[in-house]
């Protein structure tokens, strides 16, 4: 124990110094402020609570070492215009789209990194962890870890699925507005706003009552719910566009809506628009996360995330935190997504980094 303390505060020292030597500010200052503050919750917490401290900085170590690596590959995939911008992504992207291509991975070839099938019953109900079941079973005696490989395909389909639905609705519906004006924008604006002072998750939950909650009928509802927030975006964006010269210019050459749609106006408005896609999408995902978990999402035997918190909650009473393994994976989606899109937006935006 006293060998722990003595070799983790040498190697924090010794690290902080080097920073210091080589003139590194910003790694000094991470690394002696980690100093500083694991003497005093080792002081107040004990050995135990500075293992943890320590074994939290070793994974942002991890995590840190492991963005830099996969942007490094990105840059070298990558044509010259991408690598250039690639190489001015901050780690914290770079960790999101990490996150990202694995979660792609595992939904696209989820049947063969899966040890057990989705719904297959290999032992009893919630069996603890063995060399056959990395997480244990589930309440039916299904393999948990088998069922969250699956459950990435299933959960993360379905969201994209709506969000790309909400997309096309919401922009097309903006981009026509913008473009028309008139009272069809005035008409889509006034709609819009009904529509988004409706409480989403009431909303949803009385669309599924309705109807039953299978898939297109989730698809539909949450394209309704979100389809409005994209349409104001969208307006805004493309309202900024319709006004300039070379559109008055395109107008005055006789061309038509569809051409001014596809050729002028949604070029100059991509940026905002991708990184708004990435919002919707971490919305989207959350509510439908949601409405599993109050059993009106994805129904059984299809693995989903948000059914399986539910499924399991049971053991969390026993101690057992393999419930919260489907929810720290929404979680960790949903932080992965932001992180790009604050990269994306922080692009757009025009701003340099000095």
């Amino acid at each position: 124990m006293n060998l722990f303390v003595i070799v983790y505060y040498t190697l924090l020292l010794i690290a902080s110094c080097l920073a210091a030597y080589f003139n590194k500010r910003t790694w000094f200052l991470l690394l002696f402020s980690l100093t500083l503050v694991s003497f005093i919750l080792g002081i107040v917490g004990g050995t135990g609570t500075l293992r943890a401290v320590a074994i939290g900085a070793g994974l942002l170590a991890l995590a840190g070492m492991v963005s830099y690596a996969f942007r490094e590959f990105l840059i070298i995939l990558a044509s010259h215009e991408m690598a250039k911008e690639l190489r001015t992504a901050p780690l914290t992207a770079a960790f999101g789209m990490f996150i990202i291509f694995t979660y792609a991975i595992a939904g696209i070839f989820a049947p063969w990194i899966a040890p057990h099938g989705e719904a297959e019953v290999i032992a009893s109900a919630f069996a603890p962890a063995d060399e056959n079941m990395l997480l244990g079973a589930d309440q039916l005696g299904r393999d948990i870890f088998s069922r969250i490989i699956y459950g990435t395909r299933n959960s993360v389909g379905l969201a994209l699925a709506a969000t790309i639905a909400a997309f096309v609705l919401g922009a097309l519906a903006g981009l026509l507005a913008a473009t028309k004006g008139g009272w069809f924008d005035q008409f889509m604006g006034r709609f819009a706003d009904v529509i988004m002072s409706i409480p989403s998750l009431i909303f949803a939950l009385l669309m599924l009552s309705i109807f039953g909650p299978h898939i297109h009928v989730i698809i539909i509802a949450v394209a309704v719910i979100y389809a409005p927030r994209v349409f104001r975006l969208t307006r805004a964006v493309a309202g900024n566009v319709v006004v300039m010269d070379y559109i008055e210019a395109a107008k005055l050459r006789g061309e038509g809506t569809w051409y001014l749609i596809r050729r002028e106006i949604l070029p100059n408005s991509t940026a905002p628009l991708v990184a708004e896609f990435g919002l919707e999408f971490c919305f989207v995902f959350l509510l439908v996360a949601g409405l599993s978990f109050l059993g009106l999402g994805i129904q059984p035997p299809t693995a989903d995330w948000g059914s399986m918190v539910r499924e399991n909650a049971t053991l969390i009473s026993f101690g057992d935190i393999t419930p919260l393994i489907p929810a720290a994976a929404i979680a960790l989606l949903t932080v992965s997504v932001n992180f790009v899109v604050d990269w994306m937006l922080f692009r757009s935006s025009g701003l340099k980094e000095k």
